[in-house]
Order: C-alpha cells, then structure tokens, then sequence
C-alpha cells in the first residue's frame, strides 16, 4: 500500500532529540515493514545534531527568515505548511497518488486536508496535544484567536483522528466537535535490554538499588523531585537523557547523556525502578513514552497520577497523588527487589491500529472540501 505522512511542524525535525521525533521515526518505521511510505518533513535536523535511527525523507525546508520579524512566526509556519502541500501534490501527479494520508497535527498546517480533498484520498490526523493551548501556555502564541479558530477548522475537516490520550479524545469530541476520533496510544521499539551489560555500562553495582529517569528532562516533568526522591528511598539515580541544570541531584547520579537503540533498551533494564514523577500542573493531554519503555523492559514505574499514567503503567507501575513526595517514595521502597515480565506495546502495533482509523481496505470520504470562507482558505487557498 502507499502512504505518505506528513509533519509540517518545524519544531519536530525527523532526526531531533526530542520524543516527538522519535515518536514519528517509531510509527514510520513500522508502518515501512509493511508499506510504500513517503515522509515529508521540514526539517531533517536542526543545531542538536542528528538523533535515532536514519529516517529517508522528503524535506521542503522553512524560510530563513530575520529575527527582528518574530511577530510573523505564525505566518512563516503556514506558509512552510502550504509548500509541503505543494511538494506532496507535484510527487502524487508525476507518480502514483498515496491511498492514504497521515498528518501529524501541527499548529498552521492544512497541509493535510489540502491535498486529501484535492486528490479524493482518505486522511487520518494524528493528535498529541491542543496546540493552541499548549503553545499559549509554554511558549508564545501572537494571535491566539487566529489559532484556536484554524485549530478547531482543521480538526473538524479531518475524516478520522487517532489521539494519543482519553484527555485528548474528550477535548476532541467535546470541544472541537469531532465525530471519527479514536484512543491510539504511543508505542516503543521492541528491542529487549540486557540488564547486566546495562548495569556495567553505567558502572553500578550488582546490588545498587537503582532508579532511573529516561527522556527530555523540562520544568513540568518533576525533574527538581528526582533527587529527593533517590535519597529517600536510599537507591542510585541514572538519567538518561540530555540533562540540565537540575537542583539537589545525588553526588553520584549518573548522567548517560542521549542514548538510541540498544544502548538505551540495556539502560531501561538496569533500573529497578523507573520514575516520572509529574508534578500536579503537567498536561493532561500527553502519552509519555518514558512510561511505555520502562514497561517494555520489565521495569516497575512509579508515577504521578496524571492523564493516561496509570492505565499505561498498568500493574507493573503505581500511581500516586501529584506532590505526595513521600507517598512517592514509599511506593519506590515497595518496588525494590520485585520483578516483572516485559510488556511491549509496539510501533507496529500502533500503526495498525492507525491504518484500521483510516478505513484502510474500504472508502473513507472526507467530511469537508475545500471551502475558501475557512479561516486557513482565507490567508491563500492555492498550492
């Protein structure tokens, strides 16, 4: 079957660091097991270097623009948006037309809906998060009102949509008016980690009490709670990940820095406890891959009670209240010397549960055309 995804997000290179990135090098994968698949991204990198697996990719690229012209930030995504289409439309004249569209959702791009309605080809919409409300609330958002209406217009104009949170399908229905909107959670690469090649890479003892923190390491993961919390539970603390300037850490915490493949599977399975420790504001909305990999290591997790932790951790993890740093650290205790059986939620397995949203192997017209009163429409519906 031929596919194309699209990710006209600039802040989501293919190649990037960041769990987003991973997240689209994880599902494209999968989905190239099985299938023709065109990815077309904006960016392959950016300044934090290159990152996972090597991803083929149709990069359009996004226009240098000076930065005393910030204000038009908005503007420079939708046009970044529209030359993507563009790309997308020329591939599917010269060649074969995909039977099937996948975008990821991103803040000024109708990139998707564009070409499903020209070329008469069924879409899903991939949703992470609101992002007109995620930008407003850690980043800047110039005109919010523009936003949140040509947000709710693309949503709308999607004929499927897989969210990667309950949080989100809710929002999804409730608030955006969606009709085909489906839970499709995240998934991991399914490679199992060698426990004691891990442990002796991170240079821990055979019985060190070891907790660990995979992933980007921001203000509203709890990060500043990671050291209080090895203390109490007398335990060694491994992040893995791209480390900050993070207060109060343990003299002897290791920092692995980014770790890919293999390296990082062997790290996950020298836990004893893998720790995501969100404090009460953390959104709602997100699907934490960190959760996902711990699991599919075998490694117990304690977690925050937020959105979709608890059902993801499942009984190989306990909740507790956002802020109850004691209840946290107790809950590690409990966990110490107890073992648990890998549970693996695949990429392969998110894909097909996305190609089955998108009606694969029957017609799945699309809700809306084209219509030039559309907010997006209004700013140039040429490609």
């Amino acid at each position: 079957m031929r596919l194309a995804y699209l990710l006209a997000a600039p802040g989501i290179p293919v190649q990037g660091p960041s769990g987003s990135s991973a997240h689209v090098r994880g599902l494209v994968g999968a989905l190239r097991e099985e299938h023709q698949v065109a990815l077309y991204a904006l960016k392959k990198s950016d300044r934090r270097g290159r990152f996972g697996a090597p991803t083929d990719a149709v990069i359009t690229g996004v226009s240098g623009w000076p930065s005393w012209l910030s204000s038009t930030r908005e503007l420079r995504e939708m046009l970044a948006a529209r030359r993507l289409a563009r790309r997308v439309m020329a591939d599917a004249w010269r060649d074969q037309s995909p039977q099937l569209f996948i975008e990821r959702h991103s803040l000024f791009s109708d990139a998707g809906w564009r070409v499903s309605s020209r070329l008469d080809v069924p879409l899903v919409l991939e949703v992470n998060a609101p992002l007109a409300i995620e930008r407003a609330r850690f980043e800047e958002l110039r005109r919010p009102d523009w936003a949140a209406r040509w947000e709710r217009d693309v949503l709308q104009a999607a004929p499927a949509i897989v969210a990667v949170s309950r949080w989100l399908v809710d929002w999804l229905r409730q608030e955006m008016g969606c009709l085909n909107v489906r839970w499709v959670p995240n998934g991991v690469v399914p490679i199992r980690g060698d426990r004691v090649r891990g442990r002796k890479a991170l240079g821990l003892g055979p019985d060190d009490f070891v907790v660990g923190f995979l992933g980007s390491m921001k203000p509203w993961h709890g990060v500043e709670r990671l050291g209080a919390i090895a203390r109490g539970a007398n335990a060694r603390l491994v992040l893995v990940g791209e480390a900050g300037d993070i207060p109060d850490l343990p003299e002897d915490t290791v920092r692995t820095g980014h770790l890919d493949g293999q390296d990082v599977a062997d790290a996950v399975a020298a836990l004893d406890v893998g720790l995501a420790p969100y404090p009460e504001d953390a959104p709602p909305w997100f699907c934490p891959l960190k959760v996902l990999d711990y699991r599919a290591q075998g490694t117990p997790v304690v977690a925050s009670d937020v959105g979709d932790v608890g059902e993801l951790a499942g009984v190989g993890g306990t909740v507790v209240p956002p802020g109850d740093l004691d209840g946290f650290i107790d809950a590690v205790k409990a966990w110490r010397g107890r073992a648990l059986r890998p549970r693996v939620r695949s990429w392969g397995r998110v894909a097909t549960e996305v190609l089955r949203a998108g009606g694969v192997g029957k017609p799945l017209p699309n809700r809306h055309s084209a219509d030039p009163s559309r907010p997006g429409a209004r700013l140039g519906s040429n490609l």
